[in-house]
């Protein structure tokens, strides 16, 4: 009889071990599962962001981000980078257009001038583009006054050429100067917005004040863009002016020599 208990007491401790262990391998089966499938979701959520992201529009995200930063306020800057880029556009075709060779042209009325006279010169040179030509043409239209009358008109029409030339740029300074002076006016209306914010909710917490400080960033950021764009065309401009006045006053040299010359015959 004992031996029977005995032989029942370890068939039911090797059942009750074995169910255990099978417990255990059901458990650790399933927590592998479980981790399987949050590692899946994780990335398909990634996946899903990143398409998304993908697939907006550049367009579609500054349009946001303009609105995030109150159209209002952002309005301004963008205003100042528009009304600024017309006129540099403006100015450097003018500056383009009015660029000739200058080596060529002076060759040309020369040779005009010695073959055929003043007047066939002021003709071809009436007939030309350019601050140069015109420069030439008030200077021939003078000889018969003297050569001291043709070296007064030359440097009196170079000053009125440079003076078209640098038209408008006092409006594209101007609007260097505005664009980060009203990001910032948006960045100080920003502030104001993220602590009436902190007074309404009677908190401080990045929840409460992260849409005032977006405002202020993002009307600081598009004035400051703004104003370095313009900067480089202004410079740009600047360099294309200097380099024709240049070309201006080595060719009024060159004109007077020529008269002088012509005089002389």
């Amino acid at each position: 009889m004992k031996k029977l208990f005995m032989v029942l007491a370890a068939a039911t401790l090797s059942f009750g071990a074995a169910f255990a262990q099978e417990a255990n391998e059901e458990a650790a089966q399933q927590a592998n599962v479980e981790q399987v499938v949050d590692a899946v979701e994780a990335d398909e959520a990634a996946e899903a962001e990143e398409a998304e992201l993908q697939g907006e529009p550049m367009h579609f995200s500054l349009l946001k981000k303009f609105l995030e930063g109150g159209w209002g306020w952002m309005l301004l800057p963008l205003i100042c980078l528009i009304l600024g880029m017309a006129i540099a556009v403006e100015r450097i075709l003018f500056l383009a257009l009015s660029k000739i060779n200058t080596k060529k042209f002076i060759a040309r009325v020369e040779e005009i001038l010695n073959a055929e006279g003043v007047e066939a010169a002021k003709a071809y040179c009436r007939n030309t583009r350019g601050p140069v030509a015109s420069i030439f043409y008030q200077g021939l239209m003078r000889y018969d006054q003297g050569i001291e009358s043709v070296e007064k008109a030359v440097v009196s029409y170079g000053s009125v050429q440079q003076g078209n030339m640098e038209s408008g740029l006092s409006w594209i300074s101007l609007c260097i100067a505005l664009a980060p002076s009203l990001g910032f006016m948006g960045t100080v209306v920003g502030m104001i917005q993220a602590f009436d914010d902190i007074q309404a909710q009677a908190t401080i917490s990045p929840a409460v004040v992260a849409g005032g400080i977006k405002v202020a960033l993002l009307t600081t950021m598009l004035g400051l863009i703004a104003a370095v764009i313009l900067q480089i065309f202004f410079n740009y401009i600047l360099a294309q002016i200097e380099a024709q006045v240049v070309k201006m006053e080595d060719s009024s040299i060159q004109l007077i020599d020529m008269l002088s010359a012509y005089n002389k015959r």
